[in-house]
């Protein structure tokens, strides 16, 4: 509760970090936030082109190029919002350094402050997304609320995870640098591009351990066919994400004196 009321105190702060960020992502630049559909549009068409024949028959339902291209939607664009709230928030401290020397505020302002502004920049795409759905009568129905718990399950994950490599990071600087690596790796291990059931069937049970391959075949069930996703399987996910945010926050709590030293 000491917490929520500390950052309710902070909340201009918050909105002003957010809004200067966000200003300065696309100062002097001409197309200015539309930068921020033309980035993974780009990457949608790409695999789309590269993919789509080699994919599209092998996915259950799934008889066409456009088709394939929502599949792929589904997945690019909240994994997208995964990556940029781990990445971003494994750098927050160090990006700040001069900011937590100078200033006395809460600390959580800072991932508080990262996860506004993914949640922006994802809202700003889905929200077109949604809107293309629905202009070309491939929108989910009453699945579609079903996007709600899913994206707190992957905002609870990914914020945990995130706060947890910040707060390492400032100690030990390669955690920063694995993960960029490892990011890129669990892409492709996660069930985005290509379906499941075209890995060998010795592979797919591994796929159990990937928390976020779970929550990827929820998205493209409810978005792709048009159905309520299989809660059952993303309760080790969901117990995963309260644990790294519980580990997260521990982290920090002991930890926050000692890393003005380290910065």
């Amino acid at each position: 509760m000491e917490m929520v009321k500390a950052l309710w105190a902070y909340r201009g702060f918050i909105v002003g970090s957010v809004k200067r960020e966000f200003q300065s992502k696309y100062r002097n630049s001409l197309l200015g936030a539309a930068w921020t559909v033309l980035n993974p549009l780009a990457m949608i068409v790409v695999y789309t082109v590269i993919f789509a024949q080699v994919m599209r028959a092998k996915l259950p339902g799934v008889d066409t190029t456009f088709a394939y291209s929502i599949y792929l939607c589904a997945g690019l664009l909240t994994w997208g919002l995964f990556a940029e709230i781990t990445s971003r928030a494994q750098n927050m401290f160090l990006e700040h350094a001069n900011l937590i020397k100078k200033l006395s505020f809460p600390r959580l302002c800072l991932p508080v402050t990262v996860l506004a502004n993914a949640l922006l920049n994802f809202g700003i795409v889905f929200g077109l997304f949604s809107a293309f759905l629905v202009v070309s009568g491939n929108f989910p129905g009453w699945a579609y609320v079903a996007l709600l718990p899913l994206l707190a399950i992957q905002v609870l994950f990914a914020i945990g995870l995130g706060i947890s490599l910040g707060v390492l990071n400032v100690f030990f600087r390669d955690v920063g640098q694995f993960f960029g690596i490892f990011i890129q790796f669990w892409f492709w291990l996660t069930p985005i591009v290509y379906p499941a059931n075209t890995l060998p069937e010795s592979v797919r049970p591994w796929l159990a351990l990937n928390p976020m391959a779970s929550l990827t075949a929820a998205y493209q069930t409810v978005l792709v066919m048009g159905q309520w996703p299989q809660w059952n399987t993303l309760w080790p996910t969901t117990l995963l994400a309260f644990l790294l945010c519980a580990l997260g926050f521990r982290l920090f709590r002991k930890r926050s004196g000692e890393m003005v030293d380290e910065l």
